[in-house]
């Protein structure tokens, strides 16, 4: 489980085995430390006791911190958990040689494969409720299924020489799907389009705080593979930047995220904001949506599984794949 914290004022600890919450001097919950594997500073105001940073480390629970707004800014773990050196030189040589075009491809045909799957799985329920707006759906995935089938006329060069027409591609058939998003979701919303940082609109704050919570999700997956997450292929290195933690939270954006946030406000969800942003209370539905899909299970490997361990089987994927030990493919949600 994940223990997500926003309460100003809170003060977390070990007690025996567990963490332990108090406010006021008053716990007010308790987990037993077994359970958790990460725990998620979502305020400002929040403490926490060294002797439960030294169990979270000794026990490979990563600590998250991220702003009201849902930027991560700083993660604690052990450093004896990233310590797998080869994987790591393999990961810088393959940004010089065909694996960056093609683990780059694998996650652009799998980023616009899932929003055209929840497109799809948003719209058969408007097949005969709203027979129109189905129809503009179909024809925005037909227009959406043609671009993206350009990705495998891409020529074998390296990732420098083909990201700008592949990063073309994943922009066109991103207008499409927020096009018809905004006829999806409620319209009183105000919906008018993706904005990505610094937005004041309800539905794009409340987009970009749940994919602050898969930014952590998908960074720690990263780290405990071995991988280097400053050093992508898709996106361009810039410092300060986990360009490969972008990358590979693009396979997952639409399965996790969109999909609760939407579905949640399709039936009713409220957004509220204040000056500063998402209310506290929006913060912790949101929050709680996305942590829900998380252990919400998809089809992989022949089974049945939860989101939040396919996560981190597809990072240990992606080590393999560096490594030359098997061919890497991105995770395609069923609609």
């Amino acid at each position: 489980m994940e223990v997500m914290v926003e309460d100003f004022g809170v003060f977390l600890s070990k007690k025996s085995e567990r963490v332990q919450l108090k406010k006021d001097g008053k716990v007010f919950a308790e987990h037993a430390l077994f359970n958790v594997d990460q725990i998620t500073i979502a305020n400002r105001g929040i403490s926490l006791s060294v002797d439960l940073i030294e169990d979270c480390m000794e026990r490979g629970i990563q600590i998250n911190f991220m702003s009201s707004s849902g930027k991560p800014y700083a993660k604690i773990t052990s450093p004896s958990l990233n310590a797998t050196v080869v994987t790591r030189r393999e990961q810088m040589m393959a940004y010089l040689d065909e694996r960056a075009k093609q683990f780059a491809c694998e996650i652009v045909a799998a980023k616009t494969k899932n929003q055209i799957n929840l497109l799809k799985y948003f719209g058969k329920y408007r097949r005969n409720a709203a027979p129109e707006l189905f129809e503009d759906i179909q024809a925005s995935i037909e227009k959406m299924e043609k671009i993206r089938s350009s990705i495998d006329k891409l020529p074998d060069l390296n990732i420098d020489e083909i990201r700008g027409q592949l990063l073309s591609i994943e922009g066109r058939i991103g207008e499409a799907y927020w096009n018809s998003i905004g006829q999806i979701i409620p319209e009183e919303l105000g919906f008018e389009g993706r904005e990505h940082q610094n937005a004041k609109d309800p539905v794009n704050s409340a987009i970009n705080y749940g994919y602050g919570i898969l930014y952590s999700r998908v960074w720690g997956a990263i780290i405990l593979a071995g991988l280097e997450p400053f050093a992508g292929f898709l996106h361009v290195d810039r410092p300060g930047k986990p360009s490969l933690v972008l990358d590979m939270v693009e396979e997952f954006r639409q399965p996790v995220v969109d999909r609760a946030i939407f579905g949640w406000l399709n039936k009713g969800g409220k957004i509220s904001l204040d000056d500063e942003g998402l209310t506290k209370d929006t913060r912790s539905e949101i929050a709680a949506r996305v942590i829900e899909r998380l252990d919400g299970v998809e089809s992989y490997e022949g089974k049945k599984q939860k989101l939040r361990h396919i996560i981190q089987e597809q990072s240990r994927r992606l080590a393999t794949f560096l490594r030359g030990q098997r061919r890497y493919e991105a995770f395609v949600s069923a609609w």
